[in-house]
């Protein structure tokens, strides 16, 4: 039987998109999104996207950010929601640049943002090594279970190496569930051949939306400022940049509080207050 989650889906107001990195799920913005919620300003929706471990099933061996960007436009439509804050996570946020180019922005924020390189760049063929070359450590944990491997000297460490700034990364169970997605997540393969054709982000100057562009202090997969040069040299001047200090790639596990102020302040900056509203 197929492991399915149902996408988290909380709060009332302004509706929010939360959208995850390569190999994780939805789990990784719980904690951000309960608190996005509890703020009483904010419908919070953070689905797990296609091919990876409880979301919808992939019906194609190749994958790319359109294919993701499909799905996600038709759960979209499914809530009523023409368009909404997107805020997107490395993968999450290559996806996101894709659905506000295809007008469902009110704002952006892209934290660590995937996708930061054109044909040929560089850049593009050293992330797909580095993950390739983290094969054979999901093969063990596979093998082994999330739990098992831990236990291991040294393990923990280099589980963590690749998401957090500190030595001792996110609580436990938050890392257990990161190894288990990790680890039963049909689009790695599948989206590392296709992102070696695939161009990255190329209409980044074409944006619409207000964007914010977040990068990560000690983010060792896509490490500032080589692989967010792209987006700094490419994005409208009127984009935001700013730097989460002391976290790494995935900040949302290390520092939740701090993300859902930088995701509230930024939309609430760009959304006209009820009485504003109420008065036009």
């Amino acid at each position: 039987m197929t492991f399915r989650r149902e996408p988290i889906h909380v709060g009332t107001g302004e509706p929010v998109l939360l959208l995850h990195p390569f190999l994780c799920s939805q789990e990784v913005w719980s904690t951000v999104a309960d608190q996005l919620a509890e703020t009483g300003r904010f419908e919070v929706f953070a689905p797990t996207m296609v091919g990876h471990h409880g979301g919808p099933r992939t019906r194609s061996w190749l994958l790319d950010t359109h294919v993701f960007a499909d799905e996600i436009e038709r759960q979209l439509d499914e809530l009523g929601w023409e368009t909404a804050h997107i805020v997107g996570n490395s993968l999450g946020g290559w996806v996101s640049f894709e659905l506000e180019r295809r007008g469902r922005a009110r704002t952006l924020t892209a934290i660590a943002p995937a996708g930061g390189w054109s044909d040929l760049s560089p850049v593009k063929f050293e992330i797909v090594a580095k993950f390739l070359a983290g094969g054979p450590a999901l093969l063990a944990a596979r093998l082994l279970g999330a739990e098992r491997i831990l236990q291991l000297p040294f393990a923990r460490r280099i589980a963590t190496l690749a998401i957090s700034g500190p030595a001792d990364g996110p609580r436990q169970p938050e890392l257990v569930t990161l190894i288990e997605d990790a680890t039963h997540c049909p689009a790695y393969v599948q989206l590392l051949i296709k992102s070696l054709t695939a161009p990255g982000l190329k209409e980044l100057a074409d944006a619409q939306a207000p964007v914010h562009l977040v990068t990560c202090e000690f983010d060792r997969v896509l490490p500032h400022p080589r692989y967010s040069r792209h987006f700094t040299d490419h994005l409208p001047s009127t984009s935001r940049v700013s730097r989460l200090d002391g976290v790494g790639h995935i900040p949302m596990l290390e520092a939740p509080g701090r993300v859902t102020e930088l995701i509230a302040d930024f939309v609430d900056e760009h959304t006209a207050p009820a009485s504003d509203v109420s008065a036009g």
